[in-house]
C-alpha cells in the first residue's frame, strides 16, 4: 500500500492502490438534505472502486508504475544525444536535435511533473516528495507547494466547481480567440517561473528559499550544457533555444488542459453533486493519440475520467483499468463523455465568448441530487 502524504490526500484515502473519497463520511454529510437516494449513490462509487481496485491488486510493480518510470527514463536519456545534435552546424542534424529535446522537455515537464504531483511514482512518502520537488520545481520551473495546492487541492477536489476548480487558471478573457488558443500558450515557458514567484510569498522562507533555488538550478542547468557541450556561442542564442523547446507543445498543452473541462457541465460550491456525478458530468476523454499519449500520458489524454476518479493511478494502470470503469458507467447509465481534438478546438474556436470570456451557467442535476 502507497504511503500518500497528509497533505496531499485533502479528503482521500487509499484503497489498494489508489485513493478513493470518503464517500459515506465525507460526501454524505456534505450533502445530506439535497435529496434522496443517498445510499445508492454512495454505493455506485463503492461498487466501482472495488472493481479498481481488484484489477490494480491483480497487477504487478511493472504495471502500476515500471511502465511509466521507464517512459520518463527515455526521455531523460534522450537528453544527452540532443544535446550533441544541437551542437550540429548542419541544419538537418540541429533541427532533430530541437525536435528531441523538445519531445524530451514534454514528456519530463508534462507527464513527469503530473505523476509526480499525485505520488504516482513511488510508493514511500520521503520518494515522493522529492520527486515532486525534482520534477515540478528544478525539472518545469515552477513551485511545488503551488503546483499541489492549484492540481490536488482545487482542481481535483473541486473539478469544474466555478470560481474553485473549473480550469479558470487558464482564462485570458481580454485575449482574442485566435491569440489564446494559438499564440499566448507559447509564453507559458516565460510566464511559468513568473507565476512560481508570485505564489512564493504564500509559503515559509524554507520552502521559498528551496524553490528559487531549484527552479534556477533547471533553468541555469539546460543553459550551461547548451553554451558547454551544445557549443552555443551567445547566452541569447542559448536561451532563444530553450524557450524553443520548452515551449514546443504549450500550445497543446493548453488545448488540453481547457477541452477536457471547460464546457461541460459546471457546479457551483454550495450545490455540486455526489464525487461520481461530478466526474462523469464534468470530464472528458480524447481519443487515443501515439504522441500525446507518450508525451502527456494516458490520464491526461484518453483516460482523463478514470483519472478524476481515481487520481492516484499512474498513466498506465488509468489504460488498464479504462474498460472496468467505461463498462461500468455505461451500465449505470451515467455518462461516460469522450471527443476529438480537433472537434473540441471548433468548438472552443466557434463559441470562444461563451466557453471562455463569460461565466458558463450552473449545471443543476436534476434527479440525482
Amino acid at each position: 500500500m502507497q504511503n500518500v502524504p497528509e497533505e496531499w490526500r485533502e479528503g482521500e484515502e487509499r484503497m489498494g492502490e489508489m485513493v478513493v473519497k470518503r464517500i459515506v463520511d465525507s460526501e454524505g454529510k456534505k450533502n445530506e438534505g439535497q435529496g434522496g437516494g443517498e445510499g445508492e449513490k454512495e454505493s455506485l462509487m463503492m461498487e466501482l472502486t472495488k472493481l479498481v481496485q481488484k484489477v490494480v491488486k491483480e497487477s504487478s510493480w511493472w504495471e502500476r508504475r515500471g511502465i511509466d518510470c521507464s517512459i520518463l527514463a527515455a526521455a531523460f536519456l534522450c537528453l544527452a544525444p540532443a544535446f550533441l545534435l544541437l551542437g550540429s552546424s548542419q541544419v538537418l542534424y540541429f533541427s532533430a536535435g530541437m525536435l528531441l529535446m523538445g519531445m524530451a522537455h514534454g514528456v519530463i515537464t508534462i507527464k513527469g511533473t503530473h505523476l509526480a504531483s499525485h505520488g504516482s511514482l513511488s510508493e514511500s512518502q520521503a520518494w515522493a516528495k522529492v520527486w515532486a520537488v525534482f520534477f515540478i520545481e528544478i525539472c518545469g520551473s515552477f513551485s511545488a507547494q503551488a503546483g499541489l495546492q492549484g492540481h490536488i487541492k482545487m482542481h481535483h477536489a473541486h473539478t469544474n466547481v466555478i470560481g474553485l476548480g473549473d480550469s479558470s487558471v487558464w482564462k485570458a478573457p481580454f485575449l482574442p480567440r485566435t491569440v489564446y488558443l494559438f499564440i499566448a500558450p507559447l509564453a507559458v515557458p516565460i510566464i511559468t517561473p513568473l507565476v512560481a514567484l508570485a505564489h512564493l510569498r504564500e509559503n515559509s522562507a524554507a520552502v521559498m528559499v528551496r524553490t528559487i533555488l531549484m527552479v534556477t538550478l533547471g533553468l541555469y542547468s539546460q543553459y550551461w550544457l547548451l553554451i558547454h557541450v551544445s557549443g552555443f556561442l551567445s547566452p541569447l542564442s542559448a536561451l532563444l533555444c530553450m524557450l524553443v523547446c520548452r515551449a514546443m507543445f504549450s500550445v497543446t498543452f493548453i488545448h488540453v488542459n481547457i477541452f477536457q473541462h471547460i464546457g461541460l457541465h459546471m457546479f457551483s460550491a454550495t450545490s455540486r453533486p455526489k464525487r461520481i456525478y461530478q466526474m462523469t458530468h464534468g470530464v472528458l476523454n480524447l481519443p487515443r493519440n501515439s504522441l500525446l499519449d507518450w508525451m502527456f500520458g494516458h490520464s491526461l489524454i484518453n483516460c482523463h475520467v478514470e483519472h478524476h476518479l481515481f487520481p492516484f493511478l499512474s498513466d498506465n494502470m488509468c489504460l488498464k483499468v479504462k474498460p472496468v470503469v467505461s463498462k461500468y458507467l455505461m451500465e449505470k447509465k451515467l455518462p461516460y463523455q469522450e471527443d476529438s481534438y480537433f472537434s473540441r478546438l471548433r468548438l472552443f474556436f466557434n463559441k470562444y465568448q461563451e466557453l471562455m470570456v463569460f461565466a458558463p451557467p450552473i449545471t443543476e442535476l436534476v434527479g440525482v441530487q
